[in-house]
């Protein structure tokens, strides 16, 4: 983020903001065309009813480029408890949010707003964005032993997806 820009908001999603939600998803997504995974680039985002239950829960982020209330999104991130620790369902930054530090600011917002000790998520080990970047963001990959019945269940779940086409990994960050 450069001095001119303003200095983006975190918020909790309200309802106006979740087809934005969905465009942010679309418009991601299209990055995994270039490393070849274009089934991902194809995947729908999460339904309205989806993000409804997230937003509904106060577990839906949003990142907005200024503090107006009527600001856009360009970034949100969705989060559930598993396990005692905050578990990022989805983080994901609309092209033209990129690179200003919004899925960090988001990442940390749900670490503070959760009162949980750690935060857990799964990703792509291969990808740029996903798993090399939240390693600099402080995360690890957990060794098979580390990784708990909850995220045994999301994998499970991302198996059937079809997401083990390309390999996949959990990560956790302490603190």
């Amino acid at each position: 983020m450069n001095a001119t820009e303003p200095r983006p908001v975190i918020r909790a999603a309200v309802p106006r903001d979740l087809p934005v939600l969905q465009d942010i998803e679309r418009a991601a997504g299209e990055a995994f065309r270039a490393v070849g995974m274009d089934r991902i680039a194809d995947d729908e985002p999460p339904s309205l009813a989806e993000l409804t239950r997230y937003q509904e829960a106060g577990r839906a982020l949003v990142a907005c480029s200024g503090a107006a209330p009527d600001a856009a999104p360009l970034a949100y991130l969705l989060w559930e408890p598993v396990d005692g620790c905050a578990h990022i369902e989805q983080v994901s930054v609309h092209p033209d949010g990129a690179r200003r530090g919004l899925g960090r600011a988001l990442i940390e917002r749900a670490r503070q707003d959760s009162g949980l000790p750690s935060v857990t998520l799964t990703t792509f080990a291969g990808v740029p964005w996903n798993a090399p970047y939240y390693a600099r963001l402080g995360f690890r990959v957990l060794a098979d032993a580390e990784i708990t019945q909850g995220l045994r269940g999301i994998r499970r779940r991302e198996a059937e997806l079809g997401l083990d086409r390309w390999e996949r990994v959990c990560m956790r960050r302490d603190g």
